[in-house]
């Protein structure tokens, strides 16, 4: 049975036909890893799929801390951005209304844009 010569192990078990999940994390060798992912899991032992992830609200701010590239799309970022927008559109709407005003009595004649293209 276990002659000289036999493949036995995860050559043959994980060969390049087995139709399991892949890791597909990526090596340090820039290839993908070609271990079998952790039922459940995407990953192998060795890429995280063992990991429960953070627990406690510190962990969570750390992995969220480490995981922050900018702050662009952070909700504060957001927020502000969202507060400029309205600022412009109250602004734009208030000329709006100030040159409505002023067409309406002759301080501005129709087409007066037009002078400044």
């Amino acid at each position: 049975m276990f002659t000289k010569g036999n493949q036995i192990g995860k050559p043959t078990r994980f060969g390049p036909d087995w139709p399991g999940r892949r890791c597909g994390a990526k090596t340090r060798a820039g290839t993908p890893c070609k271990k079998a992912a952790m039922k459940g899991r995407s990953r192998c032992r060795n890429h995280g799929g063992s990991s429960t992830g953070p627990r406690t609200e510190a962990g969570r701010a750390r992995i969220a801390t480490a995981q922050l590239k900018h702050g662009r799309l952070t909700k504060e970022a957001r927020a502000e951005a969202k507060r400029r927008a309205q600022v412009g559109r109250e602004i734009r709407a208030e000329l709006r209304d100030i040159e409505g005003l002023a067409l309406a009595r002759g301080w501005l004649k129709p087409g007066w844009r037009d002078q400044f293209d």
